[in-house]
């Protein structure tokens, strides 16, 4: 009987692992961006409250210009001119600024995902802050079951259709006409009032949301933020991804671990979920070479290195990019003077101090 050939066991061979040479800065760079821009909305915030104390006291005490930047948190104002701005063509009067800021904010999301929450929005600096102090107090950050994480961040998205909803309905004029009364002319002062006078109910929920921030990595980014789920729908437009080289990773998990968000980053080879920030926290970890990268997509090439030339974002370049994107549209708001409120001085002294009694013209 002949003998039959014996056919060798074959085992998996182990990837070829080429380690990273440099030292990563994407952390550090990033920290930066939001400290400058925390920084900057401070500068205006202090600005805003000196010039509406003004007003309050019947025109006596620092005399400053109205910063026209504290429109930036105002973004349901911003998703109402916007609408304006397509259905007649024309810049709104009031609150341009808002307009401005908030396509500015949509434009950095269309081309670098939703970089403008990890790397300029004050309340994911906030939020940031909190999960790691949380870490630091608690030992850890607690990791909600996928299947209720993803019921939750649902949430973020009906109160972005609830909005969408009521100003979708309304017309151009009666767009116009809420911004000329009494009520949206002062809507930022009405912002400020509402944390200088803060209610009882209001300061558990916010104390409650802290608390949960502090459990639970961005909570309130994650789950709550309607805005972040309309930068995270404008997201779904960038070319820009995170993107993983399956031949230089070497299956680590260490990308996945680092994810804020939970994402499976070892898992795929690109990432084009909503959810995705553009951080580079998974990038900042990993310890193959070009095995992560923030890119384009890759060109047809036999090895990496090619594939990846020119292709991927420094973290020096996303800060490049949402820079020129921010100060761009202030400088075509202010070259065509559509950054400035224009409301007479007389209006103002009229109506700053009784911000308080004044009620939404829909109530």
């Amino acid at each position: 009987m002949a003998s039959q050939p014996v056919t060798p066991l074959r085992f998996p061979t182990k990837k070829p692992f080429i380690r990273r040479f440099g030292r990563d800065n994407s952390q550090r760079t990033r920290h930066i961006a939001q400290g400058l821009f925390l920084l900057l909305n401070g500068w205006i915030g202090v600005q805003f409250y000196l010039w509406a104390r003004y007003y309050e006291r019947g025109g006596t005490g620092l005399m400053v210009s109205r910063p026209a930047g504290v429109e930036g948190w105002l973004p349901i104002a911003g998703l109402m001119n916007t609408k304006y701005l397509l259905v007649t063509g024309h810049v709104p009067e009031m609150h341009p600024a808002a307009m401005y800021l908030f396509i500015g904010f949509l434009l950095m999301s269309i081309l670098l995902k939703k970089a403008f929450c990890s790397w300029l929005c004050p309340v994911g600096t906030f939020s940031e802050y909190l999960w790691r102090i949380g870490r630091r107090f608690f030992g850890r950050n607690i990791r909600l079951p996928r299947w209720f994480d993803i019921s939750l961040r649902g949430l973020k998205y009906i109160l972005l259709g609830l909005f969408v909803a009521v100003i979708g309905v309304m017309s151009a004029e009666a767009l116009d006409g809420f911004m000329a009364t009494p009520y949206g002319l002062l809507v930022d002062v009405k912002m400020l009032n509402f944390f200088r006078n803060i209610g009882i109910t209001a300061a558990v929920v916010i104390a409650l949301l802290v608390v949960l921030s502090m459990l639970v990595q961005n909570f309130w980014c994650r789950y709550l933020c309607p805005y972040g789920a309309l930068m995270g729908l404008a997201s779904l437009l960038s070319p820009v991804k995170i993107r993983r080289d399956t031949d230089a990773c070497i299956d680590c998990s260490k990308c996945s671990k680092a994810c804020p968000a939970g994402l499976a980053v070892d898992q795929l080879v690109q990432i084009s979920t909503v959810e995705c920030t553009a951080c580079m926290a998974c990038i900042s970890v990993c310890p193959a070479q070009d095995a992560l990268q923030l890119a384009l997509p890759p060109r047809r090439a036999a090895n990496a290195a090619e594939r990846w030339r020119r292709r991927s974002f420094s973290p020096v370049a996303v800060c490049a990019v949402l820079a020129y994107l921010f100060f761009g549209v202030v400088l075509i708001a202010r070259a065509t003077n559509h950054w400035q409120t224009n409301i007479q001085k007389e209006v103002y002294m009229h109506l700053v101090p009784r911000a308080n009694s004044l009620t939404h013209p829909g109530m």
